[in-house]
């Protein structure tokens, strides 16, 4: 699929400018089908924004996708689609921490295209061999790890059990989670448990043999609902700490809302109401009518403002050279430059211009590091109240 204009070339004295195109590679088939779509209005917004401003290098940017379906495989063969037959310069995606990996690893860092993550996690891609070209607009769970070990002390929690999804998403989180909360003083036993199991029952009866206290649940809904469900029936735990995978209000349908109440774990974070928040949120409702309720449409739009940015800064679609201004006009010392119409406008002048910008994501401030992690940002601690999902606090974070 495709959306905005026809691609087309223009050659002219100075040799061939070509139309920048950015790809949305994301979720839009079982399991969760439901996220792609949502956070793709996020990169079509980013989209409206560029063009409307004159667009890239003198063309409105085009929009290509294809379907990840949460599977490795099959997100490694759309990305060499969307960058062999469509000739992406540049993608967003995927969602899941292991098609990232996969994605970097075989198709992104060979082809020298930049890749920008709006939602993997996993601490696992900090070290990822990707040649400079993996980046995320989210935050890492090195973060998320150390907030959530925090949050364990201060619920008076001193020996936990954890199980987690085995995928480099379940394992970074737990293993960081891990290592933190054994830091502080507490004691943690962990397991891992396979996605499509019938059952939890032979991992949480392992866990609980050690006097854990508490059950932390690492993966996603469908699965954390059949486990708390069987720890429940079974008498093995009663509380349980979650995270951004089981910040969930189908948990609550599929547990109930008495199992769930007061409850609390940690997700991304976007911090105090800022500018660039505000005039997200502004922007995304007089297209939508409403805001998202589903999570990383913010980053999503940030990654694709980044990636348009960075074309127009080095007046190339040229990968390679798009990967090296990310860092500069997304973070830096430059002007700072908001989300929305008028922001982006601004920013673009501004680089044209061959002026310092740093734009200052919906999201979060986009800070990259070395490795493409967000260096510093926000982690929410929230609580399941009347079957309702509550943000209660956001912690400051800084990664080195």
């Amino acid at each position: 699929m495709t959306f905005s204009m026809i691609g087309f070339l223009v050659v002219g004295c100075g040799g061939e400018k070509e139309q920048l195109k950015i790809a949305f590679l994301a979720d839009f088939s079982c399991p969760f089908k439901e996220y792609g779509p949502v956070i793709q209005t996020g990169v079509e917004l980013a989209i409206d924004h560029i063009n409307a401003a004159g667009g890239i290098n003198g063309f409105d940017v085009l929009l290509v996708t294809g379907d990840s379906g949460l599977d490795a495989t099959k997100a490694t063969e759309e990305a060499r689609r969307l960058i062999d037959i469509e000739g992406a310069h540049g993608i967003v995606g995927p969602l899941a921490s292991t098609a990232t990996l996969a994605v970097s690893n075989s198709v992104t860092s060979e082809r020298k295209i930049p890749l920008i993550s709006p939602s993997a996690s996993s601490a696992s891609l900090t070290n990822a061999k990707d040649n400079g070209y993996l980046f995320r607009s989210t935050v890492s769970d090195s973060a998320q790890g150390v907030i959530l070990a925090d949050l364990a002390k201060s619920e008076g929690y001193r020996d936990v059990g954890i199980l987690y999804e085995n995928s480099p998403y379940g394992q970074g989180l737990a293993e960081v989670f891990k290592a933190a909360f054994e830091k502080i003083g507490g004691k943690a036993t962990i397991a891992s448990y396979e996605a499509k199991a019938a059952s939890y029952l032979p991992e949480l009866k392992a866990l609980s043999m050690n006097g854990s206290e508490v059950l932390v649940a690492v993966g996603y809904p469908t699965q954390a609902a059949i486990f708390i469900n069987e720890a429940l029936e079974n008498k093995i735990y009663d509380k349980f700490l979650f995270v951004d995978g089981t910040k969930s209000t189908d948990l609550i349908k599929a547990v109930g809302t008495d199992v769930l109440e007061g409850m609390k774990g940690t997700a991304v974070g976007v911090g105090p109401v800022s500018a660039a928040t505000k005039a997200w949120d502004a922007a995304y409702k007089t297209k939508n009518g409403y805001l998202p309720k589903i999570g990383y449409v913010k980053e999503a739009y940030d990654a694709t403002i980044c990636l348009a940015l960075a074309a127009q800064s080095v007046g190339s679609t040229d990968g390679a050279k798009i990967a090296i201004a990310l860092s500069k006009v997304c973070g830096g010392d430059g002007e700072k430059t908001t989300p929305g119409a008028a922001g982006v406008k601004s920013a673009l002048t501004l680089v044209s211009d061959g002026k310092a910008v740093n734009f200052d994501g919906a999201a979060t401030s986009l800070d990259w590091n070395a490795n493409g992690d967000i260096a510093n940002g926000y982690i929410d601690i929230w609580q399941y109240i009347d079957g309702n999902i509550k943000t209660l606090e956001s912690k400051p974070f800084t990664l080195n």
